[in-house]
């Protein structure tokens, strides 16, 4: 790869970061006159740590990596943004992407007025890896992959992923928001043998806090400063920091959650390769099952008279004619399934 350095916009090298009021003192006192707070309705009048350091702390302690390698953002959507301000110059440089995949990658590209190169999956859904390095040019900063990748829910070869951290020469971007559905193919070990290399995860999925909107990018230490260099000084709100504490000291309820929803993917998926309007069940190591049927949009509007939401994928790239299906609970699935018996 090349060195750091020249892969970063100058210009976001050499800027100076915005100071607050709580980036001067972080320690406890016994009044605080320094913010220009309301001294009321404690706690909520006093801004948040803009580095979310508790947070970090007990993430790392659970990942196994050191707090200054974490960067948390309002969902995963903000550190991708991050990262074409902070390697893409604007009309200048591109990124690679895996095609399918995930949407937000190319509107964070359109926003920040970089091209996109899409390269094709393999009919079977796995990486081109030459085709991967070929799109590649001198100024193609940065190459996502999404493994389990949305929609088609598979895992990538590790020694895939691994011969483009090696040979590509800007910035892999590892989209890991499945990977709690897909035990021990997690690229997190591997983390500091790659300077090159940003992993994405989220609270959305397996924590169930999609709600709270708080994302994750581990990376390496020089990375993650520049990234907190040019992120809003207060993106993480005190609610969002506060609930996200109280599921980290719930670790075994999260796993519980995961070992629920992968016995009902195993079961619904038996249950749809019996209908006869499913052409074929894709194998998944995320929380949902892509599902090519008959009739895609058919069978969408018959759910949504039924009140069941899915996703029509047809439109997207080597997903002609197929359905996304998130897990739900068994109750859930049970009415999905139901419904699913009785159309036609």
């Amino acid at each position: 790869m090349k060195p750091l350095n020249q892969l970063f916009r100058q210009n976001i090298l050499s800027l100076k970061p915005y100071s607050s009021a709580r980036d001067e003192y972080t320690g406890e006192a016994a009044v605080f006159l320094d913010a220009n707070e309301n001294p009321y309705n404690q706690p909520y009048n006093r801004y948040p740590d803009p580095y979310q350091r508790e947070v970090k702390d007990k993430i790392a302690g659970i990942k196994g990596l050191e707090s200054a390698q974490i960067f948390l953002g309002n969902g995963s959507d903000e550190p991708i943004d991050l990262l074409y301000r902070m390697f893409c110059e604007p009309g200048v440089d591109n990124v690679v992407s895996i095609d399918p995949t995930y949407g937000m990658y190319q509107v964070a590209a359109d926003i920040n007025q970089v091209e996109v190169r899409k390269v094709l999956l393999t009919p079977d859904f796995e990486l081109d890896v030459e085709a991967l390095l070929a799109a590649c040019d001198n100024h193609t900063k940065l190459l996502f992959i999404c493994s389990p990748n949305n929609p088609t829910g598979n895992c990538f070869r590790a020694e895939d992923i691994q011969q483009l951290t090696e040979n590509f020469e800007g910035i892999v971007v590892l989209d890991e928001a499945y990977i709690d559905f897909a035990p021990d193919k997690s690229f997190l070990p591997q983390l500091n043998n790659y300077p090159n290399l940003v992993i994405l995860q989220t609270f959305s999925k397996a924590w169930g806090m999609a709600g709270i909107r708080l994302g994750m990018a581990f990376a390496s230490q020089q990375i993650i400063k520049v990234m907190s260099n040019i992120k809003y000084p207060y993106n993480i709100n005190i609610l969002t920091q506060k609930t996200a504490l109280e599921l980290l000291n719930k670790v075994g309820q999260m796993q519980e959650w995961v070992q629920l929803l992968l016995k009902e993917r195993e079961r619904l998926e038996k249950q749809l390769n019996q209908l006869n309007f499913v052409e074929k069940v894709y194998p998944s190591d995320a929380n949902y099952l892509l599902v090519r049927v008959e009739d895609a949009r058919g069978v969408y509007e018959y759910l949504v008279q039924k009140q069941i939401i899915i996703r029509d994928r047809s439109s997207v790239a080597l997903c002609a004619g197929c359905l996304r299906i998130t897990v739900g609970t068994r109750d859930e699935n049970e009415q999905l399934l139901e419904a699913l018996g009785s159309y036609k």
